[in-house]
């Protein structure tokens, strides 16, 4: 698991997906988020405008990255 930093208190499922690295477009993200194959703690988030806040943790077949 990666721990990926945000500034904040919170961020949203899309713009961390593009700060982790995953991606590099909002377009290629939001497809991506769209599909189902993004999991936030476990469960299938087909929303890109999601909440995340410390210790929430994203995956993606079988990476994983934690927001810290």
């Amino acid at each position: 698991m990666i721990d990926v930093e945000i500034r904040d208190d919170m961020v949203r499922l899309g713009q961390f997906l593009k700060l982790a690295g995953v991606l590099d477009t909002g377009g290629e993200i939001k497809s991506l988020i769209a599909s189902g194959d993004v999991d936030v703690n476990d469960e299938v988030e087909t929303r890109r405008g999601r909440q995340l806040h410390r210790g929430d943790v994203v995956a993606l077949g079988s990476h994983r990255w934690r927001v810290a």
